[in-house]
């Protein structure tokens, strides 16, 4: 991809970039009343809202729609704030454009849908603006790229990856589970790609929002969209994760923003340890090689014997009895559960030629 780094079409007079404004623009009064008081928050260069809104149930609140561009036109004048919209159609882009929004915004429903990214991308043809993708719903990083590419193909090299938290069939305090490893391998692949995070969607509450907001920062994202609301608590959309202006002011100047570049002694010390962590990987390698060496060997043995892979008795004296000297050793409980059932199933897989 052919990416323009954020600097360099966005003036932001201190990091992170926060984007920030209603889940949804209810009414004019409303947008402008959020937008005059977010304005006045450090860090805050553009206003968000949404106008044509997606939702699981008919018969829900699905935005004001177009009417609503007047109002952002409105903001830009009296703020100065630049503008985004979510976009999930051609004919919202065609509006969006006709009324000089800034970026647009494509939501996790419309990136899953890799029919639907084409025909935002064929509208885009040799438009100059910037857009944000979000991750799609389900954790699979190949349909963020992809529609990041489809996107990137159009002409529009002013992307902006936007991390909003997976679902998750497991029970979690979050609304959308972080896995952070998945928007940090995003940023392996591509590094010039701006990544900023929406702790709003991750977290479905307000109070978790601080939390996730400064992990994202410590794991050098760029920037973050946070909802803002003037009165939450009468929110026609997600009011339990937006926070009011006050609040949002407080949450930002207490991030701690932290150097990315700890000067030559620290380097030095850091290199150290990293050596030492390279060789402790290396031995790792090693023994986990002659574990599945030695896996094999065990299924060829029943095998010649005709026995079942699977000896559930084993495996149940296996994970009790590595739980407990993990435990013994400082290991997260659930973090070696994982682990343990990972090799496994990989030894399953070998023993029975898969």
């Amino acid at each position: 991809m052919i990416i323009s780094t954020l600097s360099t079409w966005l003036t932001v007079s201190d990091l992170p970039l926060v984007i920030s404004g209603p889940c949804s623009a209810e009414s004019e009064k409303q947008v402008i009343d959020t937008a005059v008081e977010v304005a006045k928050i450090k860090n805050v260069a553009v206003f968000r809202a949404g106008l044509w809104k997606p939702r699981t149930k008919p018969n829900s609140f699905e935005g004001v729609g177009t009417k609503g561009l007047q109002w952002l036109i409105k903001v830009k004048e009296v703020t100065g704030l630049k503008t985004t919209v979510e976009v999930a159609h051609p004919d919202h882009i065609r509006a969006c454009l006709d009324a000089g929004i800034d970026m647009l915004w494509v939501g996790a429903r419309t990136v899953t849908n890799p029919f639907s990214i084409q025909d935002l991308s064929n509208v885009l043809k040799n438009v100059d603006i910037p857009v944000l993708i979000k991750n799609p719903v389900a954790p699979d990083i190949k349909t963020w790229i992809g529609a990041l590419e489809r996107i990137n193909s159009a002409g529009i090299d002013k992307l902006v990856a936007v991390h909003r938290g997976f679902y998750d069939y497991q029970e979690s305090i979050y609304r959308n589970s972080p896995m952070w490893e998945i928007p940090i391998e995003l940023k392996r692949l591509f590094p010039e790609l701006p990544l900023i995070c929406d702790p709003s969607h991750i977290c479905g509450n307000k109070s978790l929002i601080r939390g996730i907001a400064q992990d994202a920062l410590d794991l050098e994202m760029d920037g973050l969209m946070i909802e803002t609301h003037i009165s939450p608590e009468n929110a026609l959309t997600d009011a339990n994760q937006q926070l009011n202006p006050r609040e949002l002011e407080d949450l930002i100047s207490n991030l701690i923003i932290k150097k990315r570049d700890g000067g030559r002694d620290f380097e030095n010390q850091l290199e150290d340890l990293r050596s030492e962590i390279d060789k402790i990987d290396s031995d790792l390698l090693k023994l986990v090689s002659k574990r599945m060496k030695t896996v094999q060997k065990i299924g060829e043995y029943k095998t010649e014997h005709q026995i079942t892979i699977l000896q559930l008795k084993r495996w149940n004296e296996v994970i009790q009895n590595r739980l407990e000297m993990g435990e013994k050793l400082g290991l997260d409980k659930e973090f070696l559960k994982k682990l343990l059932c990972l090799i496994h199933e990989k030894s399953i897989e070998i023993q029975g030629g898969g």
